[in-house]
């Protein structure tokens, strides 16, 4: 039986997303949208995945937004409301 490897995953401030920085990807057969509901406290429904904008490792192997340079930048990585939006609009679509 073949063993299957994930696909590897970067975390950024507490969400997981593919080595694309999408939560969801067809390149790498990827979707990390259960998960990051549930460390967020939400119950999964099907939404549109979220996308980390561009991001860079420090010297500490940490990820932190290209745009303000920090690792818990809440503009670049507020993962809790984008998630909430992102369900808000798929309920709106009638996804459940």
């Amino acid at each position: 039986m073949a063993e299957t490897q994930s696909p590897a995953t970067v975390e950024i401030n507490d969400a997981i997303f593919c080595t694309h920085f999408k939560e969801v990807c067809s390149d790498c057969d990827f979707d990390g949208r259960e998960e990051n509901d549930s460390f967020f406290g939400f119950d999964f429904i099907d939404r549109e995945g979220i996308e980390c904008p561009p991001a860079t490792q420090n010297k500490d192997g940490v990820y932190q937004c290209k745009k303000h340079g920090s690792t818990s930048c809440n503009q670049c990585y507020g993962w809790k409301k984008q998630i909430t939006r992102a369900r808000a609009q798929a309920k709106k679509a009638g996804k459940k």
